[in-house]
């Protein structure tokens, strides 16, 4: 498993471990009972904090994308295709807010903000 940490990101380093994982598995990249790196490990391989690395952790264990077994390791929970799709579809949200912040900011008005929405849907 290959983790790229973009230290100049505005991204908490954390936040980039939590979205890399979430991708791999999306990707199918990391598959049920897969074992990611242990903390010390992939905080070595990344040149990071043991403490950021577990931070990352805990997170993907609340979203419910990974379990960790206390000295045993993290591994990948069973793919959950409904938590995927949630969590696609919040990452599209996000994205679409940032697009209508932008037209908005541009002074293009909601309504042809959802003209040009339908449009881009009818390619």
């Amino acid at each position: 498993m290959e983790i790229i940490i973009n230290h100049s990101s505005m991204i908490p380093i954390y936040e980039q471990i939590v979205e890399q994982v979430k991708t791999l598995i999306r990707k199918g990249e990391l598959k049920e009972n897969d074992n990611l790196p242990s903390v010390r490990s992939l905080a070595r391989e990344a040149k990071i904090s043991a403490l950021t690395v577990k931070k990352a952790y805990d997170q993907l264990d609340q979203l419910g994308f990974t379990v960790t077994i206390h000295g045993k390791g993290t591994y990948v929970t069973a793919t959950n295709a409904d938590l995927l799709l949630e969590d696609q579809k919040k990452e599209l949200e996000e994205d679409f807010e940032k697009a209508i912040q932008k037209g908005r900011s541009f002074g293009i008005s909601d309504g042809d903000l959802k003209k040009l929405f339908e449009l881009i849907l009818e390619d």
